[in-house]
């Protein structure tokens, strides 16, 4: 179990929003940009979507991409204001972080990024991660949804992530 996170579906608590949900406390919470952030000292990256990004030095990255700014506060509100907030964890991905998937009142948060043109679905390209009824919800929004009005961030890093040394 992460630091941070209790069991649902404890006496007068709702059923956890998917099998293996875990309840976060949100005080616990330190944001980084629209689909990662730390849960106590544990990096967590939001499965299932890529968010434009913003200004981290510390991987290269010395400006925001258009509309990074808009997905990382949108992310920050609406975990803040939800009644529940769970996480499903995987495993780690290339950077070291966990991958999770993240319930808000029992929606899911990538659905949430994408239903608000503030994220692209990546489901197509890594795979459902052993969720493929949360990537299917993934990709249905991304079909139904108007395309965002910024460029896909893995494009956007190419051209101006600066290599580290």
């Amino acid at each position: 179990v992460l630091n941070g996170c209790g069991n649902a579906g404890r006496s007068g608590e709702h059923p956890a929003s998917y099998p293996g949900a875990r309840r976060v406390d949100v005080s616990h919470i330190r944001f980084d940009d629209g689909d990662s952030f730390y849960l106590r000292d544990e990096p967590i990256r939001l499965l299932g979507v890529d968010t434009p990004e913003t200004k981290s030095p510390g991987v290269g990255i010395f400006i925001d991409q258009p509309w990074g700014p808009e997905a990382a506060e949108s992310t920050r509100v609406w975990i803040l204001s939800a009644d529940v907030v769970e996480i499903v964890v995987d495993g780690r991905g290339k950077y070291g972080r966990r991958l999770a998937h993240i319930f808000l009142d029992g929606d899911l948060l990538a659905v949430r990024l994408i239903d608000s043109a503030l994220a692209y679905e990546n489901v197509s390209h890594f795979g459902d991660n052993g969720f493929p009824e949360l990537a299917d919800r993934i990709l249905d929004a991304a079909e139904r949804s108007e395309r965002p009005p910024f460029e896909e961030p893995y494009r956007w890093r190419r051209k101006n992530q600066k290599k580290q040394n």
